[in-house]
């Protein structure tokens, strides 16, 4: 299995997580009436793929297995396509039989990176519609959990956090259905409280 131009392909695809990671963003704050974009840095759109993956280990890994899984059977598929059933397979592309090894090998690059841009679009836009709704859910039947302590200017406040980047914290304190912001330059000090220190 071949691609196109790799070495041109890695830079659009970070571009292609990027604009995902803005999507993911959006949709999720979105739900709750606020634009992310206004209250997010140049590098927080940057980073926003990275922290996105590495915030939720289980679903982080649960793409990695999806794109491992898709990358070895169209590596199989390149290195049987002689086959008859793999053939039958690509039967709708009717040049498919007449491609020559290499060709062959560049047409199932295509699909497998056109595949795994579709998993990665459902993936992220998944993960923002879901987190967001799952998250509103549990502020109309308050069902949080206040496991922060922010210091905002001399006033210690137990909150549960939606969200951080590098300029604001977004977060709900207890009796307050709406999210409040609050500058990172106005935070003293955010403390993570065990469950036998909590309110």
């Amino acid at each position: 299995m071949k691609f196109n131009n790799f070495e041109k392909l890695l830079p659009l695809g970070y571009l292609f997580l990027v604009l995902l990671g803005i999507i993911k963003q959006s949709v999720f704050y979105n739900q709750f009436g606020i634009n992310i974009l206004d209250y997010s840095s140049l590098m927080d759109i940057l980073i926003s793929p990275i922290s996105d993956l590495t915030s939720h280990s289980n679903v982080f890994l649960f793409l990695l297995v999806f794109l491992t899984i898709i990358f070895f059977v169209f590596l199989y598929f390149s290195k049987n396509h002689e086959k008859p059933w793999v053939q039958k397979f690509f039967k709708s592309n009717r040049q498919f039989t007449i491609l020559t090894k290499e060709e062959i090998q560049l047409y199932l690059g295509n699909r497998f990176l056109l595949l795994a841009s579709f998993g990665l679009i459902a993936f992220f836009l998944g993960m923002g519609i879901g987190t967001g709704k799952k998250t509103k859910e549990r502020i109309e039947k308050e069902d949080l959990s206040y496991d922060y302590l922010l210091k905002i200017d001399n006033t210690e406040k137990q909150v549960h956090l939606i969200g951080v980047n590098s300029l604001n914290y977004f977060y709900l304190e207890k009796g307050n259905k709406n999210i409040k912001i609050s500058p990172s330059v106005s935070v003293k000090s955010i403390e993570y409280l065990h469950t036998e220190e909590k309110k």
